[in-house]
């Protein structure tokens, strides 16, 4: 059986391009006895796939030339050697192995592979109920322990992570201000999610007085996904005693040259800040916890959410590149 692959072609020098991705076409072994054919149905594109693209140490290792690109999935069983697992089943990686490469057809051993709660839509698992709701939950509860009445800014906040930080914000009983691209999104931040204010950074020549007017009483916790003049402006309304979680930097990604802005340090000891980074990997060992908060409060329709989908295995590359665009509301996912 032949497959098509998407593989990592050449690493890239600032926003990655066509040139960085290349289609092969391959051949797949005969399948054996506890082995499972499975097809891709979605896929998930996040921001922290440009730093694998850079051959630098880091959480996660980087993408090897040569080989296929791989991101958060789900599939569905085509064939399987393995009583456990049969044709159409939906099932995704295990935690030891989590990511799907960019394949129309792979093989694993049963192993490998868990099958998905179908009663909610299969897609969540990359979204409000993966990855990114999961660094939501323990990124603004653990790090930034909103109290009742606190006000959270968001930046990135219409992105897959900044909604759902937004709405568990009003869960606990914060004021909730929103930083976005354009109109739209800042409309869907108050009109759907229940933000209390939302900011256009598009051509906001100062950050730091659009915060201000924003936040009367300043800003007490700073959910941080992308870095760069936005959190500058952030930064400098900040209170006394506020925490930062620092999730994502997507504003310097693509960055050439080391980016040089205002020093945070002499903000952070004056005010008594906690500024602290953290990937999801962190909290492998409690992912229990949170799956089972953000189950309940969908089902209690506390928590909503938004997809952006693209559809087409060919047109993963451009869904990747469509996130360094701001193109998606919520989580951007693939359907093959």
């Amino acid at each position: 059986m032949k497959a098509e692959q998407i593989i990592f072609a050449a690493r890239p020098k600032g926003l990655p391009d066509s040139k960085t991705f290349k289609t092969v076409t391959v051949d797949l072994p005969e399948l054996q006895q506890g082995e499972v054919l499975i097809k891709p149905v979605y896929y998930s594109v996040d921001p922290y796939m440009r730093g694998r693209m850079n051959d630098t140490k880091s959480y996660i290792p980087p993408f090897e030339v040569g080989q296929p690109i791989e991101s958060g999935g789900v599939a569905a069983v085509a064939e399987s050697m393995d009583s456990n697992f049969q044709p159409g089943d939906l099932v995704m990686l295990t935690s030891s192995r989590p990511l799907l490469p960019w394949a129309t057809a792979s093989i694993y051993n049963a192993t490998h592979l868990k099958k998905i709660d179908n009663s909610v839509p299969p897609s969540y698992y990359l979204g409000i109920l993966g990855m990114p709701g999961l660094t939501a939950y323990f990124g603004l509860l653990d790090i930034g322990k909103p109290k009742a009445g606190e006000t959270l800014v968001i930046s990135g906040a219409a992105g897959a992570v900044g909604i759902v930080v937004g709405q568990i914000g009003k869960i606990h009983g914060c004021r909730v201000v929103g930083i976005a691209g354009g109109t739209e999104k800042v409309k869907l931040l108050t009109d759907v999610f229940n933000f209390d204010a939302a900011i256009d950074y598009k051509g906001n020549q100062d950050m730091k007085s659009s915060v201000a007017a924003a936040c009367p009483n300043g800003v007490d916790i700073y959910f941080d996904n992308v870095g760069g003049e936005i959190s500058d402006g952030v930064m400098a309304n900040m209170n006394t005693f506020g925490r930062i979680p620092l999730c994502g930097q997507i504003a310097l990604y693509n960055s050439t040259e080391v980016p040089v802005g205002p020093r945070v340090q002499p903000i952070m000891i004056t005010r008594s800040l906690l500024m602290q980074g953290f990937t999801i990997g962190n909290y492998a060992s409690r992912f229990g916890e949170g799956f089972k908060a953000l189950v309940e409060w969908v089902k209690q329709g506390k928590l909503k959410y938004t997809e952006t989908t693209m559809e087409g295995f060919d047109k993963l590359p451009e869904a990747f590149l469509a996130l360094f665009a701001g193109k998606n509301q919520g989580k951007l996912i693939v359907k093959v």
